[in-house]
């Protein structure tokens, strides 16, 4: 799958990056359809210690996912969205299948 990680305010390093597109990569054995994803991590200006930011869209065939999620850490605000899209994905594939 193709992942497109944007760094919205700041530079991001490699490690991130790669933490990035491992997590996401796992959504592939939930919903093998997937086309590809925009990841946008975002700082933001608050004295918030839970101030990072982000957000993942997801690219299937005839939809749109797309998840917002905010932690004291980029892992963890990762973590925290891909667990989202795991259900959602999940949902979409029963779904396909009812249908089918």
């Amino acid at each position: 799958m193709k992942v497109n990680v944007h760094a919205v305010n700041f530079n991001i390093d490699r490690k991130l990056v790669d933490f990035v597109q491992e997590r996401l990569d796992k959504l592939e054995k939930y919903y093998d359809r997937v086309v590809s994803s925009d990841v946008f991590l975002k700082l933001d200006n608050t004295s918030d210690k839970e101030n990072k930011i982000v957000e993942v869209k997801i690219m299937v065939p005839g939809d749109d996912f797309i998840v917002k999620k905010q932690s004291k850490s980029f892992e963890e605000a990762v973590d925290l969205s891909v667990d989202s899209l795991e259900r959602l994905l999940l949902k979409r594939k029963e779904k396909i299948r009812a249908h089918a």
